[in-house]
């Protein structure tokens, strides 16, 4: 297999399949591939794709509340807790840090892998910032705020009406 067999298109390359009948789908799929490719390529003026510029919202987060505690959990594959910084300020919880590369860029090669500089900003409301915890597992950060009285207060259960 070829090197050039791994790249999923190219600009020399034709649209359509290679298959002895053509797929309409398959073709709409590879232009639409090479459009957001393209697009992507004139967003990022840094060199750094803009997911991990915290455009497109990199790392994901998965957000869950109970009565007492918000949790923010954030999937940081490859890195270890030395690799990011979790901090709060005036209701903002950031979350950065940096993927280094593991090549230094040797040869020829094909990545669908991210690296550079992130960041993401979460605005909070309601939490007691000052007894934040996180911790750093498998990859995945999780970021424990328990709920302030007053954020507690606040709630109020509405009925729904059947028609």
């Amino acid at each position: 297999m070829a090197f050039r067999d791994l790249i999923p298109w190219s600009r020399n390359q034709e649209l359509a399949p290679t298959r002895d009948y053509f797929d309409p789908f398959l073709t709409l799929h590879r232009e639409m591939n090479r459009l957001f490719d393209d697009v992507f390529r004139g967003v990022s003026g840094s060199g750094l794709s803009p997911l991990m510029e915290g455009r497109f919202g990199w790392p994901k987060v998965e957000l869950s509340e109970t009565d007492k505690t918000l949790t923010v959990s954030a999937e940081l594959p490859g890195l270890t807790e030395k690799d990011v910084q979790v901090e709060i300020a005036n209701g903002v919880l950031t979350v950065r840090g940096e993927k280094k590369a593991e090549r230094n860029g040797e040869g020829r090669y094909f990545t669908e892998r991210y690296y550079g500089a992130f960041e993401r900003q979460i605005p909070l409301e309601g939490v007691e910032e000052d007894k934040a915890e996180a911790s750093f597992r498998n990859g995945v950060l999780t970021v424990s705020l328990p709920k302030s009285e007053k954020a507690r207060e606040g709630v109020k259960r509405i009925a729904i009406n059947t028609q």
